[in-house]
């Protein structure tokens, strides 16, 4: 008896014991968890001046052979030039160096993702994924007056953005300069689409419609595609507002310094020469675009000219564009430009007291007014016949929306 006594006391003892010591040290469950060193590495950044997708990955540590077959995946599936500059990338990386993903942000719109396609590290498949983004059309006006007196302000003033103003400008580019046409009191009223993801402003589709009151006139465009042709702004009657050539190669805001002249007082040589062409006063690095299509026939250096494009046109037509401080991406001798494409950026380079353009339009070889001639040239083609009762229908739909939206 005496020894089941004991024998139990020694259990109880022991218990106690292992009850004490695991009071002191909690199940290992119940430890904090130590992280493991993940084999993964985000590198986030934006597109830098002058960068491209080849020299980025390679900044970054991505293999030769895997850069390759990264830039090999664009094929057919995103143009790389249409890279920006500011615009958002992500680099998903192994701590050895191979590149698990890497995606670009194209615009507000849309994603560009490259990833592994297979087990060799050297293939990739990229594909462009779309955000959820919401399109609306939305009126919008506004005025110029003494506090805004350009486009650009009116449009801020109406809390939009640049872009707007350019594509406004863009419709009624062929029927008024907005460099040196503006007035007090004019105004413009415009529909267009806009886009938004999660609730932020992504960017602009096409304006529908829209109308300009410019120094007493009403003009009006409406957006139309005819079947088998591509969009074009029209006026009410299905004219087309899109002219041979533009009426300034500049697009906004700045002023013609100096006209066209057999006789002008040279400001910098002091002498009286002919001056074939119109200066206009710009800030420098604004962007010169072309005034119709065309081919390239000279893009370099003029001992007075400084940095010259010269193209040629139909109708036996050639524009110049002299003292730019840079050419447009791609301009060279021999290259196709179209209307409105962006050749080079203002500058003051060769004989010039600062920053400005001088622009010039030969016809059958001979100098002519760039002002006048512009001005002669006829419109493009109206909507066709077959297409008139289609056009008038959508024009009407926006003359009502503009009038109602204007009455909210």
């Amino acid at each position: 008896m005496l020894s089941t006594r004991v024998s139990w006391t020694f259990v109880v003892l022991i218990l106690c014991a292992a009850c004490r010591q695991m009071e002191k040290d909690p199940p290992a469950a119940a430890r904090p968890s130590i992280d493991l060193p993940s084999d993964t590495e985000i590198v986030p950044g934006l597109i830098e001046r002058g960068e491209n997708f080849g020299s980025l990955l390679r900044s970054q540590g991505v293999a030769t052979d895997e850069v390759e077959g990264m830039l090999a995946s664009l094929e057919g599936v995103f143009d790389a030039r249409r890279m920006r500059n500011g615009q958002s990338w992500r680099l998903e990386r192994t701590d050895t160096g191979h590149a698990r993903a890497f995606e670009y942000e194209i615009d507000g719109r849309s994603l560009l993702r490259i990833a592994p396609a297979g087990h060799d590290s050297s293939e990739f498949a990229a594909e462009v994924i779309p955000y959820d983004v919401k399109t609306t059309t939305t009126h919008v006006a506004g005025r110029l007056d003494a506090a805004t007196s350009s486009l650009f302000a009116a449009m801020a003033n109406a809390g939009e953005q640049p872009d707007l103003s350019m594509a406004l400008a863009d419709i009624f580019s062929g029927e008024v300069d907005f460099n040196t046409e503006l007035q007090p009191g004019d105004e413009f009223h415009l529909l267009t689409e806009k886009a938004v993801r999660d609730g932020r402003f992504v960017g602009y589709g096409p304006i529908v419609a829209a109308e300009l009151v410019n120094d007493g006139r009403r003009l009006v465009a409406f957006r139309f595609q005819a079947a088998g042709g591509p969009p074009g702004y029209y006026d009410a009657d299905g004219r087309s507002l899109k002219r041979f050539f533009l009426r300034s190669p500049l697009k906004l805001d700045p002023q013609v310094s100096s006209g066209f002249s057999r006789s002008r007082l040279h400001p910098v040589l002091n002498i009286r020469r002919s001056h074939l062409g119109v200066d206009y006063r710009a800030p420098a690095g604004a962007p010169v675009v072309a005034v119709s299509n065309g081919t390239v026939t000279f893009a370099g250096w003029t001992s007075g000219g400084g940095r010259t494009v010269r193209i040629r046109h139909a109708s036996g037509y050639e524009s110049g564009y002299l003292h730019l401080s840079a050419f447009g991406g791609g301009i060279r001798a021999g290259v196709h430009v179209s209307q409105g494409q962006i050749i080079g950026r203002v500058g003051s380079t060769g004989v010039a007291t600062g920053p400005h353009l001088h622009y010039e339009l030969r016809k059958a070889g001979a100098n002519v007014n760039p002002l006048a001639e512009h001005r002669k040239v006829p419109p493009g083609d109206p909507v066709p016949a077959d297409q008139m009762d289609a056009f008038r229908s959508e024009r009407d739909k926006a003359v009502n929306r503009l009038a109602l939206d204007g009455q909210t």
